[in-house]
């Protein structure tokens, strides 16, 4: 484009086509280099497509409607790039990127002493995702777990689980603890002034009280280590990193704003005016960072996590991810932290997604008007896919039933929530994410398992998949529907690529549901086992590859198991 019209900074616009008659992809840029160098864009589309050669991947280009340039995958390209996968199966024939970053990913952050809830979860397996796909892209990935463990409020705890301290399970039940300790500091007086007591020796670093704040964040930790365990979460050493861990930066970083002139005193407090920020008034909004009687504020730790992040963990890129209520706080925090010049322009991204709603369209609640527990939430649903396993396959045995169930139920749960555009609330209906069809996990692990099926009896026909896979040197895809699942399984490093660029799960999971019909299709219209001997390679190479996606895509990048039996 750029050489037929003398014009740099040529926008190609190349996509997948939207009919699948007129061919596989689509160049759409045409028209808008037309009208910029004021000719016709068939024209100019026409002098584009003499010049261009793309002969070694698809046939000849064809020009349709005003200046659209169509391509057609050729089948030999198609065959070619499927044993190319075959060979490099670990990685589906995607390269690393070879601009690897270090980025920190700051996602879960669930509160000390309370259960996780299901306002927890989008948070949780959305940040997991996103830390899987940098990681398989070739970045060096940190996860942070940034949790609340400062302030007045654990210096209530403290005060009552010293008071505790001879029972054995202080923390038995972590949210009538916390409720416990909420209600004795506003109706017990001589309480109250143990737990300032207690907080006054958190931050004077008093080694008692620092002892038992250890001990509460443990214990709590053992409860979402039960949930991140069910939820295939990883958190390697390092990654759980509480507020107080900045305790001591605070202060340094409220004086080097000062320095730098950007801090100023207001009506008592320490402020920051980011340019940019006005309220319904029209006057500048404040960033505060230090209370009136000296207290720091969660602002202020946000800062020191990120100015230690960008200089001592070296990151590249921050990404913080969080429900979009908190889409002002971030913005100003961003913007603080390049007027001081900690972070550059897109180094920082805050990933927002919408809430968890029930079918009354109203975010999720109890009939008591809590929110619902995570841990309840997920055990209901492995409950109702047992009963879909005990249907289905009554004859396994219970451990694999109960395997099976975890699997299908867990993953039900995550795959219903990633499906949908992370920006907008979606209504949680278990009925409709079990189903077994419809873009599901439980329809997504069908697949899988009815591929690995072929597997199994292919070993009754004595049948070596193993050996025919390994000794391939040739494809043959005659078959419309051959070829059709062959164009799906090359387009997979577009749909992780699709997914990194705005950190939208949905891509892939929408990749995945059109690979599972794709197979279908394939599998109604071509027998493999049943097939010609030399037809039965390809299609044995068409399942293996397949399979391997399946396994790729839902459990490397999504966190969700799969199983060989349903």
């Amino acid at each position: 484009m750029a050489e037929v019209a003398g014009q740099g900074a040529c926008a190609a616009l190349v996509g997948p086509a939207t009919d699948e008659r007129f061919g596989d992809y689509q160049a759409n840029g045409v028209m808008a280099l037309a009208k910029k160098c004021q000719i016709k864009p068939r024209e100019l589309a026409e002098k584009i497509v003499e010049k261009l050669d793309v002969g070694d991947v698809c046939e000849r280009p064809e020009i349709a409607g005003p200046g659209f340039i169509n391509f057609r995958l050729k089948k030999e390209f198609l065959e070619k790039r499927l044993l190319e996968l075959n060979y490099d199966s670990s990685r589906l024939g995607i390269e690393k990127t070879d601009r690897a970053q270090t980025v920190v990913v700051d996602f879960s952050c669930p509160n000390i002493a309370k259960q996780m809830h299901v306002g927890h979860l989008r948070s949780t397996i959305i940040g997991d995702c996103i830390c899987r796909l940098l990681e398989f892209e070739g970045h060096k990935v940190i996860r942070q777990n940034h949790i609340g463990d400062w302030g007045t409020q654990f210096g209530m705890l403290c005060a009552l689980f010293w008071e505790k301290r001879s029972t054995p399970t202080v923390l038995g039940d972590v949210e009538a603890f916390y409720r416990e300790a909420s209600e004795r500091y506003k109706t017990d007086a001589e309480f109250a002034e143990r737990a300032r007591e207690a907080t006054a020796g958190l931050h004077g670093g008093d080694k008692r009280w620092r002892r038992v704040l250890r001990l509460i964040v443990e214990e709590s930790k053992k409860h979402f280590d039960e949930i991140y365990k069910e939820l295939v979460i990883v958190w390697p050493v390092g990654s759980i990193r509480g507020e107080s861990f900045y305790k001591d930066m605070l202060g340094d970083v409220v004086a080097e704003l000062k320095k730098k002139k950007l801090a100023v005193e207001s009506e008592g407090a320490v402020c920051v005016f980011p340019e940019g920020f006005k309220n319904k008034e029209g006057e500048a909004l404040p960033f505060i960072i230090q209370k009136s009687d000296g207290a720091y504020l969660y602002a202020t730790t946000d800062l020191a996590a990120l100015r230690y992040r960008v200089r001592e963990l070296k990151a590249d890129r921050i990404i913080y991810v969080t429900d979009s209520r908190q889409k002002l706080h971030f913005e100003m925090l961003f913007a603080v932290a390049k007027a001081a010049g900690w972070l550059k322009e897109g180094q920082a991204f805050h990933v927002t997604f919408g809430s968890v709603l029930g079918e009354n369209g109203k975010p999720l609640k109890t009939r008591e008007g809590e929110n619902v527990k995570l841990k309840e939430l997920l055990d209901e649903a492995v409950k109702r896919a047992r009963g879909i396993v005990e249907a289905k396959n009554p004859e396994l045995d219970e451990q694999k039933k109960s395997d099976i169930a975890r699997a299908v139920g867990v993953g039900a749960v995550k795959y219903a929530d990633f499906l949908n555009n992370r920006t907008s609330d979606y209504v949680f209906s278990f009925d409709k994410m079990l189903a077994m069809e419809g873009n599901t996990a439980p329809y997504m692990q069908y697949a899988y398992a009815r591929i690995k099926s072929i597997e199994r009896k292919a070993q009754l026909r004595e049948v070596d998949v193993e050996t025919e896979l390994s000794g391939i040197e040739s494809l043959d895809l005659s078959e419309a529907a051959e070829l059709e699942l062959a164009k799906q399984l090359v387009r997979y490093g577009e749909a992780i690529e699709a997914s990194l660029a705005d950190f939208r799960p949905n891509y892939l999971t929408g990749y995945l549901y059109e690979l599972a019909q794709k197979f279908s299709g394939f599998y109604k219209s071509c027998p493999v086992l049943g097939a010609e001997p030399d037809k039965r390679p390809t299609r044995l190479l068409l399942c293996d590859l397949t399979a391997k996606t399946f396994r790729h895509g839902l459990s490397k990048l999504l966190g969700i198991e799969v199983v060989e039996q349903m």
